[in-house]
């Protein structure tokens, strides 16, 4: 992550947002004591495939995913590559874990692993050049002005998420808040380009209106639709 300057509100060294909701079910419960500690990201050391899934793969990795719907669809519809999410609110962790439990193989050699916490932390933790794809689809969107530093989409974590892509990875970015829109816009532009990192991947303005194949729809789509609201999906392919 680039260096913060101080009293910079575009830098982020941690994700804020809520920890705990209702108090699990006794079945949630027992997915989080007995199947997250065998899929969790270890606690040290690099985040890899191999040390991951004990191969070479494809490596995806999925800032906040929630319910888990997405993280589950593209795990199931990509058996050969490997998949981290990353989550700090407990229930939407349950909920993943029963995705995952009703899906393929979750033992040893299933393809996703979870981190219950920070995704900033694990992101830090992978080499650089090593993730085919990165997802953060419909964040949090700190709309208040002064909430501004907490948004996902700022120059240290884009930066980041820049070098943990290989050539020709893809950052994948989706949200329903107009006012996020704007801010994520105006912090991918430096960003897009022959001096930029990325590239992105829409040619006219259906491209980013319309969810593109693969892209499995989340729990927070579903709602923004049903209330009504227009949702904007982008892709940028790391240069």
């Amino acid at each position: 992550m680039s260096a913060n300057k101080p009293g910079d509100p575009t830098t982020l060294s941690r994700l804020y947002g809520r920890a705990k909701g209702k108090k699990l079910r006794d079945r949630q419960q027992q997915l989080v004591d007995e199947l997250l500690p065998a899929i969790a990201v270890p606690a040290d050391g690099p985040v890899t495939a191999t040390a991951l899934f004990g191969r070479d793969c494809p490596l995806h990795f999925e800032i906040g995913f929630g319910g888990g719907e997405h993280m589950a669809g593209r795990a199931d519809l990509l058996p050969d590559h490997g998949f981290i999410g990353a989550e700090p609110f407990i229930n939407g962790v349950a909920q993943a874990l029963g995705h995952i439990r009703d899906g393929r193989d979750v033992g040893t050699h299933g393809n996703v692993r979870i981190h219950h916490g920070d995704a900033l932390e694990i992101l830090a933790r992978i080499p650089d050049g090593s993730l085919s794809f990165v997802y953060l689809l419909h964040p949090d969107p700190w709309p208040k002005a002064r909430h501004a530093k907490r948004r996902m989409m700022n120059p240290g974590p884009l930066d980041m998420i820049a070098r943990k892509l290989r050539p020709g990875g893809e950052f994948r970015f989706g949200t329903d808040h107009p006012v996020y829109l704007r801010w994520a816009l105006m912090q991918m532009q430096p960003r897009i380009g022959e001096d930029g990192a990325f590239e992105w991947l829409a040619n006219t303005p259906q491209d980013f209106l319309r969810r593109p194949g693969g892209w499995p729809e989340t729990r927070y789509e579903a709602k923004a639709r049903r209330l009504g609201h227009e949702v904007w999906y982008f892709r940028y392919r790391r240069r």
